[in-house]
């Protein structure tokens, strides 16, 4: 591992936080604490913690010792001056002569020495960093470190490598470690950093760099004592000569481990990320795979993101899926059934006061297809896929040297249900489409893309389809959307922009199927090719991508939501709009045969029919040009309807969103367009 130090780069973010006022030592921090933050080896999402000691001057001008550290909620990779709250130093140092203090007590305390009052709550290691009697003190997870002291002899492997280090057996974050370290040190004063076994290391000094590259130097030389081990240490075993893909196997992962709620119809479904690395393949084709999930996680906060093990399958041969499907429904069952237990026991141990979480599986470990990782959205999933990852990283070195040892099933239970991370879990609400995957077609522009936005401010993870890959990539990025360039009357690339989906999410649970042109012409005088086209857009292309999606979603087993854009034409024809009409109105009885056919699978299938929305369709242009022809003022023209308002397209995609959510309608249209007797429903 090399130093990232940056003399050119520290003096920027440091010259521009101090312009804008910051305190000095304060923005330095910031730079250093993003240096270590930037690397995965060394710490993962909210892991780890920085701090610096400095001056502080109040309002009075009174001068005050504090200490900013590393806030809770804050990622160090992308920290900013606010993540590090300033805590009043003397009392927090003072709070090490309790002889016990509970968590909750821990964090009131420290809150009320927070200089800022709305600023986050401070690291739960706040005293032990105030404590040390150093300026600057970087805390890492690394994978390096934690390899070695994960082994059965891996203390002495540390103090073999590192002699003048501190070394500190295992104790629970928070307060009771506070303490513990405070004696190692005070026993050890001339102690050159401390390894805290199976946890991580801490750094030091005055000097801010010092500190960080004293921190890099170690991990290198974990690194390179690692690298006398094997690098390879499991056997493969023999995979089938055909294996399914990730796109295949993952709706049946997600489907598998969907959980049932009270109100029917309404499964919380998962969302998975798929990762296969040759160092991830190496691990999932072990023959021993099924042991190695089953030891444990690397560092104490990992059991939050993918729980204390994961479940190993076999490879999923191609042409046996649905034997394959039922190995998972067992493998789930089974694991549930242990997390149960485990709870059981262990809530016991601490009293009986735990509220169970979910007994769902985190990570599958897939024979020659990879890792899929789950989670409530698909943050959550890329969290618990990189934690996964890191997990292997450590097994595998560990491994290669010994063996790899973790924590115990108490000391990971203490940590998983743990009081400070109940209460953010308490804190935390999903909004109502979080955990669901909604693919949209036309969705670059006009009506496909209102209806993607209102589905994101719902919650749910969107896919946006589009034939211009200009369009759907600048929307896909400015929502926050996966970007897919499809031609919706093309079966096979529909077939494969659909697989794409499912093996970027997991699956799919909701079509709005949107994408439309209005073709004109007589009956008589239309041409063949234009009533083709018009079909193959405004029939075919919805069914190309409503068969791909329920083929998902009946491998899901969770039901799902398919909703279908219509119009006005279907109901109400309109002179010269033949092609657009027709098409539309197979349309809705295309919509109407998904309820038919998949409505036992819990696959509702409804349709929106809008009217005079300005979208790509219905141009400025074009509503100019009708207006005129009627003799009336575009704004009257739009507003021609029972309730004397212009429909817009937020009101439409209302529409749709209500119709992804629905779990008894089916069948059914949903009309917008402000009042039209000739297009009501009959």
């Amino acid at each position: 591992m090399r130093s990232r130090w940056s003399d050119t780069e520290f003096k920027a973010v440091v010259d521009a936080y101090v312009a804008k006022g910051i305190n000095r030592d304060l923005a330095i921090r910031t730079y250093t604490t993003r240096l270590l933050g930037q690397d995965p080896e060394l710490v993962l999402h909210g892991g780890g913690n920085t701090s610096v000691k400095t001056v502080f001057t109040e309002m009075d001008g009174t001068e005050i010792e504090v200490l900013c550290v590393k806030g809770s909620g804050w990622d160090m990779g992308t920290i900013e001056p606010q993540g590090l709250p300033a805590v009043r130093l003397e009392p927090l140092k003072a709070m090490v002569a309790f002889d016990t203090l509970s968590d909750d007590d821990m964090v009131m305390l420290q809150r009320r020495l927070l200089l800022d009052p709305s600023a986050p709550n401070p690291s739960v290691e706040a005293i032990l960093h105030g404590l040390l009697p150093f300026k600057h003190i970087d805390h890492t997870h690394a994978n390096a470190i934690v390899s070695l002291t994960n082994q059965p002899n891996g203390e002495a492997l540390v103090r073999e490598l590192f002699p003048n280090a501190i070394i500190v057996p295992y104790v629970m974050p928070g307060f009771d470690l506070a303490k513990a370290c405070d004696a190692a040190f005070k026993a050890n004063p001339g102690g050159d950093g401390m390894i805290l076994l199976k946890h991580g290391i801490f750094t030091w000094s005055e000097d801010p760099r010092t500190s960080y590259e004293d921190m890099i130097a170690k991990i290198d030389a974990a690194e390179k004592r690692i690298a006398k081990g094997n690098p390879k240490p499991f056997r493969g075993v023999t995979l089938p000569r055909k294996i399914a893909s990730a796109a295949e196997i993952a709706p049946i992962l997600r489907g598998a481990i969907a959980l049932s709620t009270e109100v029917e119809g309404a499964p919380r479904r998962f969302v998975l990320e798929h990762r296969s690395s040759e160092k991830i393949l190496d691990f999932c084709n072990a023959e021993t795979v099924s042991s190695l999930v089953r030891r444990g996680n690397a560092t104490p906060e990992h059991v939050i993101h993918i729980k204390r093990f994961g479940v190993a399958l076999p490879a999923p041969e191609t042409g046996t899926l649905d034997a394959w499907a039922e190995t998972v429904t067992a493998a789930v069952k089974a694991y549930q059934e242990e997390y149960k237990a485990y709870f059981e026991r262990n809530n016991a141990r601490v009293g009986g006061g735990k509220r169970m979480l979910d007994p769902m599986p985190r990570v599958f470990y897939v024979a020659g297809v990879g890792l899929f990782a789950a989670g409530a959205a698909r943050k959550n999933a890329l969290v618990g896929a990189d934690v996964a990852e890191a997990t292997i990283a450590v097994i595998t070195n560990a491994e290669g040297i010994d063996a790899f040892e973790a924590l115990s099933e108490a000391d990971l239970f203490d940590i998983e249900y743990w009081s400070l991370e109940q209460v953010k879990l308490a804190k935390s609400v999903e909004k109502p489409l979080t955990r669901q995957v909604a693919i949209v077609t036309g969705g670059a522009s006009g009506l496909g893309l209102a209806v993607a936005e209102a589905l994101k401010a719902e919650g749910a993870e969107i896919a946006l389809f589009d034939i211009s890959p200009e369009g759907v990539a600048r929307e896909a990025k400015r929502i926050g959307a996966f970007p897919v360039v499809c031609d919706v009357t093309d079966p096979d690339g529909v077939d494969a922009a659909v697989a794409s989906v499912a093996a970027h999410f997991g699956g799919v649970d909701i079509l709005i199927s949107n994408a439309g042109a209005a073709f004109q012409g007589s009956l008589l005088t239309v041409s063949e090719d234009t009533f083709r086209k018009a079909f193959d857009l405004n029939f075919w292309g919805h069914h190309y991508m409503a068969r791909a999606v329920v083929r998902v979603m009946e491998q899901q087993k969770t039901g799902g939501a398919l909703v279908f854009n219509v119009s006005k034409q279907a109901v109400n024809p309109g002179a010269d709009f033949g092609p657009y009409g027709t098409s539309k109105a197979a349309l809705m009885a295309l919509m109407r045969q998904y309820a038919v056919e998949h409505g036992a699978s819990g696959i509702t299938s409804n349709a929106v029919n809008a009217d005079r929305i300005r979208t790509g369709l219905m141009t400025d242009e074009m509503v100019a040009a009708r207006s005129k022809a009627r003799g009336v003022t575009p704004e009257a023209y739009l507003s021609a309807n029972l309730v004397g308002r212009e429909v817009t397209a937020a009101d439409v995609a209302a529409a749709f969103v209500h119709l992804a959510k629905a779990r008894t309608s089916s069948g059914a249209v949903i009309t917008v367009d402000g009042g039209n007797v000739a297009a009501m429903m009959r």
